[in-house]
């Protein structure tokens, strides 16, 4: 592993230990060269997916870039790290067993959608305004009011 702070090509596994209930495994590393010190994770990976953009655009999937619109929609929210964590990677795992190499950004973003309302009503409705793209307040009842949530909190 490339060392991120001088660029040698090696680094020293320090410490090894299973991570995010035995799904990943994070490594302690030393450079030999600088010995900066870093953390790396390691995650199973079953197949690579393609996500196609609503453009027809192609890019790879990044699970990083799914962890962070995640968390931007949970942000400020009293929910646990470790189970954003695990919806996070029941998502990926959903995707990969899926059988397909290509899948439609509308697929992620409904299988996102779909767990974070189980997680926390307003980190869902949060990713749907990004997602859908809201333009107006009219746009927030109308959806509100097809969830069934403006109600539920009446």
């Amino acid at each position: 592993m490339r060392c991120p702070f001088c660029g040698h090509p090696e680094s020293q596994v320090k410490d090894s230990r299973p991570a995010e209930d035995g799904a990943a495994i994070r490594r302690r590393r030393l450079c030999p060269q600088c010995e900066g010190r870093f953390t790396t994770m390691e995650r199973v990976q079953l197949r690579e997916l393609t996500i196609v953009k609503r453009s027809g655009r192609r890019s790879p999937f990044e699970r990083d870039k799914l962890a962070r619109s995640v968390h931007i929609a949970l942000r400020k929210r009293p929910v646990d790290h470790e189970r954003v964590e695990q919806m996070i990677n029941a998502i990926v795992r959903q995707l990969e067993s899926r059988g397909e190499t290509e899948l439609p950004s509308s697929v992620v973003g409904e299988l996102v959608m779909k767990h974070l309302k189980q997680l926390d009503d307003v980190a869902y409705v949060r990713y749907a305004s990004v997602y859908r793209d809201f333009r107006e307040t009219e746009d927030f009842a109308r959806f509100l009011g097809e969830e069934g949530l403006a109600d539920e909190e009446r």
